[in-house]
């Protein structure tokens, strides 16, 4: 039997999949998720779909463990060996603020300045020895750096993105005092220019790593008890999978792992029912992510900023988050203004409506107040709050502060609020890249997403909606399509007319011949290879940089030249041709793909299917901008492709609700999608 399992663990829930090939059967779960340790909701999740774990094929994982860790600070203690002279780099930083206002402001490093060690050696920007590495000095480092407590080690010197021999020197004498296997070599995980980004990132890499491998051996742990025994692959935060057994190396490229599969589950989804142009939306329990897909592509970032002076320069879906979920909590401030969120209720307590202790009003309560959702439908409900304990609670904490009439007003006041927020994040994606919002597709998923999707599209100007055939288990569904992915750059930072052009071609050989090799080692099932480069380039003297694709590795000078030319253009519609160009960064994408998931093993057998008037179960009473409409409420899984709907409506289903607003239409496309068109 082929059985494929896709989990992914959110902030509030822990979803997963299970695709039988053979039978094309489907299960989904949703639990709470845990986050005292992510395994017992992966556990959880496993046993509700009555997996049985000896007969998988594979478990694909999304985990937010590396994420949860850097933002809550629960790291681990490393220390740092550098050039002389510059342990206060990774303090520095770029001199940027925490907030653009005031002059206030705080800023912790990773690691604190007692662990940050120097020793003599010295390497020049033209990869030239000027001083030999001090061997004794790195042994004595090292030995403090134990007798102080430290866990992790990074090793980061001066330009070895150009000359990365000390930096090797140094790692060997580590690795024979070290008494485990975390230690980070800067240059191993980011060969490229900026000492402060390529050492912070190093520094995430140590600072997360023990909390990946502690949290990676209890999952595996209980898998094998359980009787699972094939591969345990990871996502990471470029959209790819890694086995398990190499994941800890590279821990840092895990961060993200969640948003990026989401992200991977739109453009295959969307791909499929041929839209390419997509702004992909994860309202969650506890965030909503928004990432941006162009012509049928994720965009992909290596600037991402986890917090205030936390860059992170390694290869990631570009993905925007806020705190607005469905577990947004609504506030009054000191000024006397609503807001909602960033805090979040999370899975502990949970909204109020969750029955579980919460006591402050969220936007999942507010839905529940405005009659879009079913107060017998909610997941994870044990003990269910009567409806008018809930407005109770929202009038006291938001109305009657507010002078808000009544508890409907209240609950449409956070809802706009929350709408306000996610479309500012948007905005930041789409028209603030250049991109007209009117060119693009919404894909609205997470639990929470297609209950605002219509809202936020109008805001917008989006004139269509996709909401995928399981919105609220698309991250886990992104688990099971992602492919195996490994990333490289390597920094060569110098006006075209002086790079020689083999070093180029060496360059990308080399990167294509580690991502193979790495796969191998893997021993993933892939059905094919594809190597994907990509170009770092900048005019002199300005600091934004450019990315586009090559084709060829062996591209010549006149191609990369006249395509930067071209990227410059279309980004900004204007032309330098009288300052030179810099080849900045080489990037190449090794990619294994796995046998494809088909889209349609998600929806119920065809005997199953029903048209809109069967699926039709009753109306309820729900609150649009137009006031109380009397609503039909329809069965949302079993609806036959090409069925039609014209709102209002409410299209219920175990892991999502949808919401389709009074002047709006939709209709199910092959492969059970809904495709909601906007009348304006």
């Amino acid at each position: 039997m082929q059985q494929i399992v896709g989990v992914d663990v959110g902030g509030t829930f822990t979803d997963l999949i299970l695709i039988d090939e053979q039978s094309g059967g489907v299960r989904i779960s949703k639990v709470p998720s845990t986050p005292e340790n992510q395994a017992f909701g992966v556990m959880s999740a496993l046993k509700k779909s009555s997996a049985i774990l000896p007969d998988l094929n594979i478990l694909i994982h999304g985990t937010t463990v590396t994420t949860n860790a850097l933002l809550e600070r629960k790291v681990s203690r490393l220390g740092l060996i550098t050039t002389r002279g510059f342990r206060d780099v990774l303090e520095l930083g770029r001199r940027t603020r925490p907030k653009p206002y005031g002059l206030t402001g705080s800023f912790e490093c990773l690691i604190p300045r007692n662990l940050r060690l120097e020793v003599q050696e010295r390497i020049d920007s033209d990869g030239e020895v000027l001083e030999k590495l001090d061997e004794t000095e790195v042994r004595k480092a090292v030995q403090t750096l134990l007798e102080l407590g430290a866990e992790s080690l990074v090793i980061h010197f001066l330009h070895s993105y150009k000359n990365d021999s000390h930096e090797k020197e140094a790692e060997a004498i580590a690795r024979e005092l070290w008494p485990t296997s975390f230690i980070t070599r800067g240059s191993a995980l980011v060969s490229e220019y900026r000492e402060y980004e390529r050492g912070t990132t190093a520094s995430i890499n140590a600072a997360v790593q023990p909390v990946l491998n502690r949290y990676i051996s209890s999952l595996r742990e209980a898998l094998k008890d359980e009787g699972y025994s094939r591969e345990l692959l990871v996502m990471q935060g470029n959209g790819g999978t890694v086995s398990s057994n190499i994941v800890t190396e590279d821990a840092v490229k895990t961060v993200m792992s969640g948003p990026a599969s989401g992200v991977m589950a739109a453009a295959f989804t969307a791909g499929q029912s041929g839209f390419m142009n997509v702004v992909t939306y994860d309202m969650g329990g506890t965030s909503c992510d928004v990432g941006l897909i162009v012509e049928g592509i994720p965009q992909v970032s290596s600037e991402l900023e986890i917090e205030y002076a936390m860059p992170i320069h390694v290869p990631m879906v570009d993905v925007h988050t806020i705190g607005a979920g469905g577990g947004s909590i609504a506030w009054v401030n000191d000024a006397g203004l609503l807001q909602v969120g960033p805090e979040s209720a999370g899975a502990q307590p949970g909204p109020i409506c969750y029955g579980k202790g919460g006591a402050r009003p969220t936007m999942t309560d507010a839905n529940l107040v405005l009659g879009r959702l079913n107060p017998e439908k909610l997941l994870a409900v044990d003990n269910p709050v009567f409806l008018e304990k809930v407005r109770e609670l929202l009038m006291k904490e938001v109305g009657h502060p507010l002078g808000l009439k009544d508890a409907e007003a209240t609950a449409s006041a956070i809802l706009r609020i929350g709408n306000t927020n996610m479309a500012g994040a948007l905005r930041l994606m789409s028209l603030a890249r250049g991109h007209d919002p009117r060119d693009f597709v919404l894909f609205a998923f997470g639990g929470a997403g297609p209950l605002h999707a219509t809202a936020l599209a109008r805001e917008m100007g989006i004139p269509r909606v996709l909401v995928p055939m399981r919105p609220g288990i698309t991250n886990a569904v992104g688990c099971v399509a992602a492919d195996v992915r490994h990333d490289y750059v390597r920094s060569i930072n110098l006006p075209l007319e002086h790079v020689d052009m083999e070093i180029v071609r060496n360059a990308f050989e080399t990167q294509i011949r580690e991502g193979k090799d790495l796969i191998e080692r893997e021993g993933i099932e892939i059905e094919e290879m594809i190597v994907v480069h990509d170009v770092d380039m900048q005019f002199q003297g300005q600091t934004h940089i450019l990315s586009f694709t090559v084709d060829d590795p062996r591209v010549s000078k006149s191609r990369l030249r006249s395509s930067f030319e071209e990227a410059y253009w279309n980004r900004f519609s204007v032309e330098l041709p009288e300052i030179r160009p810099v080849l900045v960064n080489l990037h190449t994408a090794v990619i294994g793909r796995r046998k494809a998931v088909p889209l349609t093993s998600l929806m119920p057998l065809k005997n199953e299917w029903k048209n809109s008037n069967e699926c039709q179960k009753g109306t309820r009473a729900v609150w649009f901008e137009q006031g109380w409409q009397e609503t039909p409420v329809f069965h949302r899984e079993p609806l036959c492709p090409g069925s039609r709907i014209t709102g209002p409506a409410l299209l219920e289903q175990m892991d999502s609700t949808v919401v389709l607003d009074p002047r709006d239409a939709l209709e199910v496309d092959s492969f059970g999608n809904l495709i909601i068109t906007l009348n304006s």
